[in-house]
C-alpha cells in the first residue's frame, strides 16, 4: 500500500503501532493498521524484528532515527551521529523517509537522560551544529531528519528545546530539506496553545504533524482540542503530508483509529 491509499482528502494517515492494538505482537498490529488503511510509525527500532516488520506489508511514515545522544554537548552529539548512522540502514530497510531526533536522548519512561534546567546560549549553538551535522547525513543517505517537540509539565520534564517555539528556531535557523520538524499538536497545546497559528508559523518547516488529545493523551474528540478545525485550517495551508495519531486509544483501539479518521477527513 502507498501512501497516497491512505490519504482521505487532504493528509496522509499514519498510527503509531507502539500504542494500539497493544494485546497483539507487533506484527499483527501492523497488519491491522495497514487493513485499516493507515500507514505506520514505530519507535525504538533496536526492540523490534526489523526483517519481520519489513515482511509485513506496513508502510512506514517514521521511526525513531537514533539509539542514544544529544544536541548539545560534544560527546553526546557523536553519539547522536554515531547511532543515526546505525539507524539509516534500518530505516532503508523499511522504507521509512523519515527519522525523528530529540533535544536529548530519552529513557524508558520518556524521560530526559540529561536533564535541563536552563538552556544557555552555548547550548543553542551547539545543537545548531549537531543539526547541521545531521542535515549532512541526511543529504548523504537521502532520508529526512525530523525534529519534535515535547512537553514538559506533563511527559517530558527538564527535556531541553522541548518546546515548539524551540525547534522551529532550530530548523528554521538550519533550513534544510533533511532537517525537518516533526509538529506535536498534543505536546504543543500543552506548552503553548494556539495550535492552528503555531501550525502557520511552522509549516515551511513541517515534515510531519503528530496528534492526540489533551488531557489523556487520548484519540481526537477525547479532550480539548477541536482537530476539526486544525484539519481544515490545514486543507487551507494546502499541506497535504502525513498526520500520525500517538494516542493511547481511550476505549476501544478500532474505535480510536475511526475517530482520527473522522477528525482529518474533509
Amino acid at each position: 500500500m502507498t501512501e497516497e491509499h491512505a490519504r482521505p482528502g487532504a493528509f496522509t494517515l499514519a498510527v503509531c503501532a507502539e500504542m494500539v492494538f497493544r494485546s497483539l505482537p507487533v506484527t499483527e498490529r501492523l497488519k491491522r493498521i495497514t487493513d485499516l488503511g493507515f500507514v505506520a510509525e514505530i519507535w525504538d527500532w533496536t526492540k523490534h524484528d526489523i526483517p519481520a516488520l519489513a515482511r509485513s506489508g506496513a508502510t512506514f511514515s517514521s521511526m525513531t532515527g537514533y539509539i542514544t545522544g544529544t544536541l548539545a554537548d560534544d560527546e553526546g552529539a557523536d553519539e547522536l551521529i554515531r547511532t543515526a548512522r546505525l539507524s539509516i540502514p534500518v530505516a532503508k530497510e523499511l522504507g521509512c523517509p523519515r527519522l525523528n531526533l530529540h533535544g536529548t536522548g530519552l529513557d524508558g519512561q520518556g524521560l530526559p537522560v540529561v536533564k535541563s534546567e536552563f538552556v544557555s546560549g552555548a547550548m543553542w549553538l551547539k545543537a545548531r551544529d549537531t543539526l547541521n551535522r545531521m542535515a549532512d547525513l541526511g543529504e548523504e543517505e537521502g532520508v529526512t531528519f525530523v525534529l519534535e517537540n515535547l512537553n514538559e509539565a506533563v511527559d517530558h520534564p527538564k527535556t531541553p528545546f522541548a518546546k515548539a517555539a524551540d525547534t522551529i528556531a532550530l530548523v528554521s535557523a538550519i533550513d534544510r530539506p533533511s532537517l525537518k520538524l516533526n509538529l506535536d499538536l498534543y505536546h504543543a497545546q500543552i506548552g503553548e496553545g494556539n495550535l492552528i497559528e503555531l501550525c502557520r508559523q511552522a509549516l515551511p518547516f513541517i515534515g510531519e504533524i503528530q496528534v492526540a488529545d489533551v488531557p489523556g493523551r487520548k484519540e481526537p474528540g477525547t479532550g480539548e482540542i477541536n482537530y476539526p478545525a486544525i484539519a481544515r485550517a490545514l486543507h487551507d495551508m494546502d499541506y497535504t503530508g502525513v498526520v500520525g495519531l500517538e494516542a493511547w486509544p481511550s476505549e476501544d483501539d478500532e474505535l480510536a483509529l475511526s475517530r482520527f479518521r473522522q477528525a482529518f477527513t474533509l
